[in-house]
């Protein structure tokens, strides 16, 4: 039986991974490790009757080395996920967000090498590129971190290369593209999601910024399927840095929106707004080193279409509920700003 630890599993990415793990690997354990800053933001109760693919759910902080010490020990794969998630919150807890995106994720990788553990998935970020020129980045690029966010996870790479003896562990390094899709515990701070939600509930798509900046996208459930292929995999070197995405998902910000109009229907109306600055944060990615150590099966098999699909058939009863005033709790970034409000939280994120 193969046990996994996932930290950060009571995020986003966390119940479809959970999900993808048990279909595959029927006969694992798996244990999730998660603070609980965001456990009551799915976007209705209802969504959430389908039965968890978990174990056994463990509340802690990744700081706290002594209690995390304990799960580590007995863990087969552990998939790091816990992390201040994006560039607003990275702005707004900059200190906390180097500890628990890099400090804390350099202890986990030590601490899994001195266990034996077999393999550490740790969840990067394509946003490390920042500003790029017209050709897409390989992973031999230069990297431009502009944000807390991003440098924390160049950070934490570079700490990870800087290991001397990774011993009996894989260390894989994903550089997730701009994550997007359904999943039970949604955001609504990632660009196709709030284009999604926000023509599910007004008919409109309101972009910020001029447009014409590029990012590339992935669908949640493909980030479940390289996860679990990092746990696992045969191929690449012991350590490794890798691109995840596909080389159709690099879209500018524009032709997304009017990507999404098709699907929902011409009645969409779009507002962008030409007198922004533009966004420093523009980057086209390029995807071979991924698609060449993973069998085909493990590459990205979810296309925009149906993404946006998925998202409209599993969000448009909740269609009133998706307005900006009452979609704060799927707003990551507010949703701490609520708890600390509260005072449930102090300034360091740690729960009062």
């Amino acid at each position: 039986m193969n046990n996994y630890l996932i930290t950060g599993n009571l995020g986003y990415i966390g119940p479809v991974l959970c999900k993808f793990i048990k279909k595959n690997d029927p006969n694992s354990f798996i244990t999730g490790y998660d603070n609980g800053y965001f456990v009551n933001c799915p976007i209705a109760a209802e969504v959430l009757t389908e039965k968890p693919f978990l174990d056994l759910q463990v509340y802690g902080d990744v700081r706290d080395k002594n209690k995390l010490s304990k799960y580590i020990e007995k863990a087969d794969f552990i998939v790091h996920l816990a992390a201040i998630s994006n560039d607003p919150m990275g702005s707004e807890f900059a200190k906390v967000t180097k500890e628990i995106n890099q400090e804390s994720s350099l202890f986990i990788a030590k601490e899994a090498i001195n266990n034996n553990v077999k393999s550490f998935v740790f969840a990067s970020s394509c946003s490390v590129y920042g500003t790029g020129s017209d050709s897409p980045r390989t992973e031999k690029d230069p990297v431009k971190p502009l944000t807390a966010y991003a440098k924390s996870k160049v950070g934490t790479e570079n700490d990870l290369l800087g290991l001397i003896n990774y011993k009996n562990t894989k260390i894989t390094s994903l550089r997730f593209s701009t994550a997007c899709g359904y999943s039970p515990n949604l955001r609504l701070d990632l660009v196709l999601n709030d284009f999604v939600a926000t023509a599910i509930n007004s008919g409109k798509i309101e972009i910020l910024s001029d447009g014409s900046p590029w990012r590339p996208l992935i669908d949640v459930e493909d980030m479940a399927r390289s996860i679990f292929w990092a746990c696992n995999r045969l191929s690449g070197k012991q350590m490794e840095v890798i691109n995840v995405g596909s080389q159709d998902w690099n879209y500018q910000i524009k032709d997304l929106a009017f990507e999404i109009k098709k699907l929902l229907g011409e009645d969409i109306h779009i507002k962008i707004n030409k007198s922004a600055a533009p966004d420093k944060r523009s980057y086209k990615v390029c995807f071979d080193k991924y698609f060449n150590l993973t069998p085909q099966n493990f590459t990205p098999q979810i296309n925009l279409k149906k993404s946006v699909i998925r998202m409209l058939k599993a969000l448009k009863p909740f269609k009133e509920r998706l307005s900006r005033e009452d979609r704060n709790h799927l707003i990551r970034l507010n949703a701490l700003k609520s708890l600390k409000q509260n005072n449930l939280i102090d300034v360091n994120l740690n729960w009062k």
